[in-house]
């Protein structure tokens, strides 16, 4: 098991290398470089910029530039917004706790409603619920996330009055019902295609588990389809899927982004797209690497998870 925890992190550890590697190289290689939002102010002329540059060390060669981001980096220091000066950490750490609480819920959501509908469907082959079910999860996996948010806006906001249309909560409330009233759409709109994906994968899960001998075996001694089911079914269809839980972070993420943009959530993916507007490469860079950290923290969470469960995975 060691051995295997120990070649699963020396993975991550490059992994996480070469992601900021090309991450700092594009970010410095893009129109502008890093000062060009400032070269954009009136009041700064060329000599204040090429100032500005050599106080901040960009006028050395990029990979200088880059060991020494490195260097500060593990000493836990990111660096500081061009914006406001703030710690690039502060910045993140304000957005942090949106973002999860909005991952969070809409993996939950994904999760149950994906596992109920994908053992349903497995279990009712070629049913008229395994029909609709496998059309809705082809419409939800063509269909844009922002588009889904859009109408649920329109519907459920501007129609009916439900739920609000953005922000996490109301100015002057604060309360738990209020912070949950405005997570309702959000969450939905953004778990919509993780739940088709779920679905699909635990119904191909189950289906696989239900054609096992051990299955047959206890068909023939008369064990009932229902405790069949709880059992021995899910409990194996269930190992793949905590493959998946980790492969789906970078989605989840990418989907945050286009929902929290849709529906002004102060997460850290508007903060992203604010950022990248305002060419605050020090908190884009941050969010680059924090992002790739907490992806690869949970596909590293994962493979252990499933290895503890399941033997074979660490033994080959």
């Amino acid at each position: 098991m060691s051995g295997f925890l120990l070649n699963r992190l020396s993975q991550s550890i490059v992994l996480l290398v070469i992601v900021s590697i090309i991450g700092f190289t594009v970010l410095n290689l893009m129109p502008g470089g890093p000062l060009a939002q400032f070269g954009l102010d009136p009041g700064m002329t060329q000599k204040d910029v090429e100032r500005l540059a050599t106080q901040l060390g960009l006028n050395r060669p990029l990979w200088i530039q880059y060991l020494d981001w490195a260097w500060r980096l593990l000493q836990g220091d990111w660096g500081h917004s061009f914006r406001d000066g703030s710690s690039v950490l502060a910045v993140i750490g304000r957005h942090l706790l949106a973002t999860l609480l909005l991952m969070g819920t809409s993996t939950a959501l994904a999760i149950a409603v994906g596992t109920w509908i994908g053992i349903r469907g497995a279990t009712h082959r070629y049913s008229l619920f395994d029909y609709c079910a496998t059309i809705g999860a082809m419409v939800a996996l063509s269909v844009p996330t922002f588009w889904f948010g859009l109408i649920g806006i329109y519907i459920f906001t501007l129609k009916l009055g439900w739920v609000p249309a953005g922000n996490m909560y109301t100015i002057g409330d604060g309360s738990v019902l209020d912070y949950l009233h405005h997570l309702i759409l959000p969450s939905l709109v953004l778990s919509l295609v993780h739940v088709a994906i779920w679905s699909r994968y635990m119904r191909t899960a189950t289906l696989d588990a239900l054609s096992q001998d051990f299955v047959k075996t206890a068909r023939a001694k008369g064990v009932s389809e229902r405790r069949i089911l709880l059992k021995h079914v899910v409990g194996n269809a269930l190992l793949p899927m905590i493959t998946l839980a980790g492969m789906q972070l970078p989605s989840i993420l990418t989907g945050a982004l286009v929902t929290e943009t849709v529906f002004t959530w102060p997460g850290m993916g508007r903060l992203f797209l604010d950022s990248l507007g305002y060419s605050d490469y020090p908190v884009v860079m941050g969010l680059l690497i924090f992002s790739a950290i907490l992806v690869v923290l949970g596909n590293l969470i994962a493979d252990i998870v499933i290895a503890t469960v399941d033997p074979r995975i660490r033994l080959g």
